[in-house]
């Protein structure tokens, strides 16, 4: 294959064909249709057009937190906290966005009383300790917000609580959608259960370095950021039966289908963190 470099990638995208708000209806948005060379241009709710009986659709359970929160130092200076991953009852690997990076034993103020101690850092993420809350997923419920895209310039509202989460979230833990599904509302759900479609679930939390910049020339030499996933022993039966007939599994977007992946690498197991 050639190299492939990060100007390779560059194309203008306007501003204004960035969608700031969902569709009216999750299932009203546009679908491309790409069978070999042909390309056909639908809208979502043409998607049973695209499946067939006995495929198995496999989607991702995982559950958006309310990652972003905001507080500040003792010197006054704003800060804006991306929580990567909760770690134990008081403790998480976040992004911090701040004036100057803080240092380790830096305290940062937040809502409710709670400070955020930093503890260490490593490349982007900092480990932090949360002083005054031993449920430190409880309390991001009450004073997080939703970690909307940063191509989203509005501030999150109670409708992006809702349409930023697929109906079909459960596992909390992801802090970006996988938007793929987002597409799904419950009446599609059932046409396709009512076509004989399958349904199986993965799990994977899309983590915060999914917002991260692509900062070298060399894609090859680009570090991707790990992620938590994990697979139901149920789904790696469904796709195994799915496999010995002449039906496909389609993953239902990119992070379900990487999780695909990187299990069938390691001979489909059950799970990795």
């Amino acid at each position: 294959m050639p190299r492939l470099t990060l100007a390779d990638f560059d194309y203008a995208l306007p501003d204004e064909l960035i969608a700031q708000h969902p569709a009216r209806e999750r299932a009203g948005s546009r679908l491309l249709h790409v069978d070999g060379n042909h390309l056909a241009d639908l809208r979502f709710v043409d998607l049973l057009r695209c499946v067939a009986p006995g495929d198995l659709l496999v989607f991702n359970d995982t559950r958006v937190i309310n990652a972003r929160v905001r507080g500040r130092k003792a010197t006054g200076g704003e800060v804006e906290l991306l929580i990567e991953r909760i770690t134990g009852p008081d403790t998480a690997i976040a992004q911090i966005r701040a004036s100057h990076p803080p240092r380790p034993g830096t305290a940062i103020e937040l809502a409710a009383g709670i400070q955020a101690v930093v503890q260490s850092r490593d490349d982007r993420l900092y480990a932090l300790q949360f002083l005054g809350t031993d449920a430190l997923d409880c309390w991001l419920d009450q004073h997080g917000q939703v970690p909307l895209p940063p191509y989203i310039t509005h501030a999150p509202d109670a409708t992006d609580a809702d349409r930023y989460q697929t109906v079909y979230a459960r596992d909390p833990g992801a802090v970006a959608a996988p938007t793929a599904g987002l597409h799904f509302d419950a009446a599609m759900l059932d046409r396709l259960d009512a076509a004989g479609v399958l349904r199986g679930f993965v799990t994977l939390h899309v983590g915060a370095g999914t917002f991260a910049p692509v900062k070298v020339d060399d894609i090859a030499a680009h570090r991707m950021h790990a992620e938590r996933y994990s697979i139901p022993q149920a789904t790696i039966d469904a796709i195994a039966a799915v496999r010995a007939r002449t039906v496909r599994v389609v993953a239902v977007g990119t992070t379900s289908l990487r999780e695909l992946e990187a299990s069938a690498a390691r001979g489909l197991c059950a799970g990795s963190d």
